[in-house]
């Protein structure tokens, strides 16, 4: 899935001035960040054809942060250039962390004894203080 020039034409105007000494068009970004999307890769296996891995990332992470990349797929959304059609969602449980207290381990406890000694039990440990001197 790749946007053709006429296609950029359409959301042109969505996208943001490039400023600075750019060697990647604009064009070529949003057919990188189509080309992740569609295989599913990581940006590290992003061919050479696209440029440099990280500054894709790079600029895919500012426009996304600035809500660019929400406009530009609506825009091609809504011209019929692209169809995105989220039908499932999932989650792998490998990266979903879980804090100690929803594994069921024991919670810390303060141990509250009565005045009865007989009634609180024997002591859970009994701690020795060592001896200063030798016999």
């Amino acid at each position: 899935m790749e946007i053709t020039a006429q296609q950029y034409k359409v959301i042109e105007d969505f996208l943001p001035l490039q400023r600075g000494n750019v060697k990647i068009s604009k064009l070529q970004v949003l057919n990188a960040i189509l080309y992740i999307a569609e295989h599913g890769c990581k940006w590290r296996g992003l061919p050479k054809k696209f440029g440099r891995w990280h500054s894709v990332y790079m600029r895919a992470n500012r426009w996304a942060k600035q809500g660019v990349l929400d406009r530009v797929f609506l825009a091609l959304q809504e011209n019929n250039v692209i169809n995105i059609q989220v039908d499932h969602i999932s989650l792998d449980s490998t990266a979903v962390k879980v804090h100690p207290d929803g594994t069921g381990a024991l919670k810390k406890t303060v141990l509250y004894l009565s005045a009865n000694h007989e009634q609180d039990g024997p002591p859970g440990f009994i701690w020795l203080q060592p001896a200063t001197t030798a016999p």
